[in-house]
């Protein structure tokens, strides 16, 4: 790649440049995370086992460990260029007002009606539907994110939607309800009455405000019996993973036209996709013994799952219907706080990234939604873009590292991803406003409740 002289704000790579090929990043792994376990005969899940949930091809994108690289179908190729590749941006604004040595960088991943990086795995999942020759899909969402983006791909190749929506996003965000129904989708408040499991979860709690584990349990169900239909999830599994690697693939071919390397790499971390997806290329530098940049997950502090879970297998939904993962979990049965962390309120983590953070290749922090707000309202003002909540959590670690650099007079290069846009949340940005927002974090009580009721699993062979 050529060098240029003059670092740009923003660096957009050609059509010509974007990947062709999503990158597998358990096929640099020398250590493979646990197999998921099939809940019926406690034996490790064999690929025709996900096939009454999952597309066929997702399937096995989802257990294969070998194929390093794997060809973007030319469909999805396509659709990506409506809004690929995205752009890679110096934050010049933000180190200036940091007063900082560092190098901060961001990937943008907001520029789609989604607002998100969900996008990128939301298209291939409904194109494999779609060859696959399905009537209908059903999914969850947290923050409304992954329900649009898939009501986007859907409705382009379509395909019906059906999607369970965690019901206190419902109350805090009923624009991105309108949203998803524009696109064609229909879009239920989870927990439900529509469901055998949503209607247990209410008999036990009518007020429940839902959580992704409860919205996954309803959507699997309707897909397992509704004639072909199928489940997809939007973050977590190896599947999305997959997909979203085309964030740092991106990432490292402007980087490397820029002559630039990052010292630190940053991404907030609910389920895992962006952040496995941004960090996939450096992450196999470090496997491989080319580099070894510093990696952070960062998490809410009212949801920890990497700085405070149990690495241990789990279901990845409340109704325990779903394969369990090893993974980290707060359990199942965690509720979380119905606060403005928006789709990072998963109790688990992606086995691929529990794994790598069990054996040493990542960090982890969390942090307090006010500290995540006043980096988001700072951002905002500096760089004009509206971050989403989730996406703050990435820019509130890269000030903190960035401080650090003035403090040391160290010249660091940090990169951080963007995931999406926050207009939707403004209710949150409110409370922040007003200041009535305030902090929640889960007691070591809270987190041993869940914790009881993780499942005994044998050891596998």
């Amino acid at each position: 790649m050529s060098k240029i002289s003059k670092i740009p704000h923003r660096l957009y790579l050609t059509e010509d440049q974007m990947p062709k090929q999503w990158y597998n990043l358990r096929a640099d792994m020398k250590d493979m995370h646990d197999p998921l376990i099939n809940p019926a005969t406690m034996q490790p899940v064999k690929v025709e086992d996900l096939y009454p949930i999952f597309c066929e091809k997702l399937a096995q994108q989802e257990l294969d460990a070998k194929t390093q690289y794997i060809d973007i179908p030319e469909e999805v190729l396509e659709m990506y260029k409506i809004y690929r590749p995205s752009p890679l941006i110096r934050a010049y604004n933000l180190e200036k007002a940091l007063q900082t040595p560092a190098k901060i960088y961001y990937k943008f991943e907001g520029n789609n009606t989604s607002g998100s990086h969900k996008l990128n795995s939301a298209i291939a999942q409904a194109y494999y539907a779609k060859e696959q020759g399905l009537e209908g899909l059903t999914t969850e969402t947290g923050a409304g994110q992954w329900g649009t983006a898939l009501s986007e791909a859907c409705a382009y190749f379509g395909i019906s939607l059906t999607v369970y929506m965690v019901k206190v996003s419902v109350e805090q965000k009923p624009y991105r309800k309108a949203i998803m129904e524009t696109f064609g989708s229909t879009v239920i408040a989870s927990p439900s009455n529509t469901t055998n499991v949503g209607r247990a979860i209410l008999k036990d709690d009518p007020s429940s405000g839902g959580s992704l584990g409860c919205a996954i349990s309803e959507a699997i169900e309707k897909a397992t019996t509704t004639p072909n239909h199928r489940y997809v999830l939007g973050s977590v599994l190896n599947q999305v993973v997959l997909h979203q690697s085309i964030i740092g693939l991106e990432t490292k071919i402007a980087m490397d036209i820029l002559g630039e390397y990052p010292d630190i790499v940053i991404g907030c971390a609910g389920g895992g996709s962006n952040l496995a997806g941004l960090i996939a290329p450096y992450m196999q530098d470090k496997l491989t013994g080319k580099a070894n940049p510093r990696i952070i997950a960062v998490e809410p502090a009212s949801c920890p799952t990497l700085t405070r879970g149990k690495y241990a297998y789990d279901f990845c939904d409340v109704g325990r219907i779903t394969p369990m993962a090893k993974m980290y979990t707060l359990g199942s049965d965690f509720k979380p706080s119905p606060n403005h962390a928006g789709g990072l309120r998963y109790h688990g983590m992606s086995p691929i990234l529990s794994k790598l953070y069990h054996d040493g290749f990542m960090e982890a922090v969390s942090v307090e939604q006010t500290k995540v707000f006043e980096a988001a309202t700072l951002f905002a003002k500096v760089e004009t873009i509206l971050p989403a909540p989730e996406s703050a959590h990435a820019i509130r670690a890269a000030i903190d590292e960035a401080l650090k650099c003035k403090e040391s007079g160290e010249v660091k290069t940090i990169v951080f991803g963007l995931t999406g846009t926050g207009y939707f949340d403004m209710s949150a940005y409110t409370s922040y406003i007003e200041g009535t927002m305030t902090d929640y974090v889960p007691t070591d009580e809270d987190l041993q409740r869940s914790f009881s009721t993780l499942p005994k699993v044998p050891e596998v062979l």
